[in-house]
């Protein structure tokens, strides 16, 4: 079971994890040893809320496939156990932050002092530049 928050979690038989071997520099361990370990998750097949699910795919992370499944391929670690918490870690913050609601942007304009303060702040610079130019007998 995967907790996302208090109210959400994923139980552990919708996700998919397979033991592969990692790539990169490691010696001959890399070679024998099948550490890392490649995770799927298919959002629309989960028991998570339309909520988290309608977000999750209108996202544009690279992970997520056009087929609404996550890819994670977790590698850092040189055993398989930290590699499978790693990429467990990674799918709950995905999950996590399509959980966030944004808040509205209002649209707002700078008051009249402030606008004043940034046209004086522009006639003292330019007359700080103009007193660098040459001098004229």
């Amino acid at each position: 079971m995967l907790f996302i928050s208090h109210t959400v979690s994923i139980p552990s038989h919708e996700i998919q994890m397979h033991a592969i071997r990692a790539q990169g520099a490691g010696g001959q361990n890399v070679n024998k040893v099948s550490s890392a370990i490649h995770l799927r998750f298919d959002i629309k097949a989960s028991s998570l809320p339309d909520s988290y699910k309608q977000k999750l795919l209108s996202s544009h992370d690279h992970r997520i496939s056009k087929d609404g499944v996550i890819n994670i391929k977790a590698q850092e670690f040189r055993t398989q156990e930290k590699n499978r918490q790693a990429a467990l870690q990674r799918l709950a913050e995905i999950i996590r932050q399509a959980g966030i609601v944004q808040k509205k942007r209002r649209p707002t304009k700078p008051s009249r002092t402030a606008r004043q303060k940034r046209l004086n702040q522009k006639t003292r610079r330019s007359l700080t530049k103009n007193l660098r130019g040459k001098v004229q007998f």
